[in-house]
């Protein structure tokens, strides 16, 4: 019981903090989807958008080939394709450690991604882009990005999950950051490439990152209880 205390007290801060964050990027979606509606945020979505194009033809996007070829790289990031690749590896890995209470928490909150972004754009409908050529195939509402939602819920989920159950703080970090960093590329292609706007980003980011701390607040009560596995110390 002594152990189990101080479990929880060292969960206590962690969880709380956790939670702000989710409630302030929860906070901060309902506040961009009620001036998307709106229609207050066109002008500033038109003008970064245009910002990121050729003056002489809009259709083209600023720099090189080689740029706008990596960001069709960098937006395969946070395709259907990528990110199951990377859930199944990553549960297989925890499994193969004896890790599967965290494999089953990884599934779960992936699968209530998929399910959450896919009824948020069914509610919202909003059309893509149609000021310069899409330079990725599209077929799916713009608000929010669907890539960059589903980055955001599964790099920062799989980061957030995999870091608690490794042992080094450099180890953590590396996970955490790495996370974050391949959320904003993915997010950052989908403007460059003319598919979404960049309200749609954001909004994707911001359900996202909710998501995935809301995972990792469940996470962290439930390893306190010592239904899944517990950090590596």
């Amino acid at each position: 019981m002594g152990a189990l205390a101080r479990q929880i007290g060292r969960a206590e801060w962690p969880i709380l903090l956790a939670s702000l964050a989710a409630a302030g990027a929860i906070w901060a979606f309902v506040e961009l989807a009620d001036e998307v509606v709106e229609g207050s945020t066109h002008a500033i979505d038109r003008r970064l958008l245009l910002a990121l194009r050729s003056e002489a033809d809009p259709a083209e996007p600023l720099g090189p080939a080689w740029l706008e070829e990596m960001m069709r790289d960098f937006t395969a990031l946070g395709g259907v394709g990528v990110l199951t690749l990377l859930t199944v590896g990553a549960v297989g890995y925890l499994f193969l450690t004896d890790k599967w209470r965290a494999a089953l928490a990884v599934l779960l909150s992936v699968a209530g991604g998929i399910l959450l972004s896919t009824l948020i754009k069914m509610g919202f409908d909003r059309p893509r882009p149609d000021l310069v050529s899409h330079g990725s195939y599209v077929y799916t509402a713009s608000f929010p990005s669907g890539h960059s939602m589903m980055a955001a819920v599964v790099y920062l989920t799989l980061g957030a999950l995999l870091a608690r159950v490794q042992s080094p703080k450099r180890a953590k970090a590396y996970i955490l950051v790495s996370a974050v960093l391949l959320t904003i590329l993915v997010g950052i292609s989908r403007v460059y490439l003319g598919v979404h706007w960049p309200t749609d980003v954001l909004a994707g980011w911001a359900v996202g990152a909710a998501w995935a701390l809301l995972c990792w607040v469940v996470t962290l009560w439930l390893q306190a209880e010592g239904k899944v596995e517990r950090e590596a110390v």
